[in-house]
């Protein structure tokens, strides 16, 4: 096994401040609060529970030998393809957006020379 690589495994153990994982080959790794998942996690019982399955990228080898997991960078792949959506979408309603502010503005301009034209 080596960094980067995604494996599977069981939790076994919810603590506090993360949770302990058995892989599938029989070794231990451990996956902090913090990299169980992209939101604000206060709790790791509302996310993980014990005997879940769950897959995870190895990012490093802890001092006590057990492996450094992470669920988040997982869940990269799915988050990139929604914020690529929500991106266009908010892009899209953007440039309707100006588009009727910029002809608002021309109406009232064109208005107000057409007024000035006059005097």
């Amino acid at each position: 096994m080596e960094v980067g690589q995604v494996v599977k495994g069981k939790v076994v153990e919810v603590l506090k401040f993360g949770a302990n994982i058995e892989l599938e080959n029989g070794e231990k790794g451990f996956v902090h609060i913090s990299k169980i998942s992209n939101q604000y996690v206060q709790k790791v019982d509302d996310f993980l529970k014990v005997g879940q399955d769950v897959e995870a990228k190895i990012i490093g080898k802890g001092k006590d030998g057990k492996w450094e997991l992470s669920l988040k960078e997982e869940m990269k792949g799915n988050d990139t393809e929604v914020k690529k959506e929500d991106f266009e979408k908010k892009l899209a309603k953007f440039l309707k957006d100006s588009q009727r502010t910029y002809s608002e503005y021309k109406r009232r301009l064109d208005k107000k020379q057409g007024i000035t034209k006059r005097r």
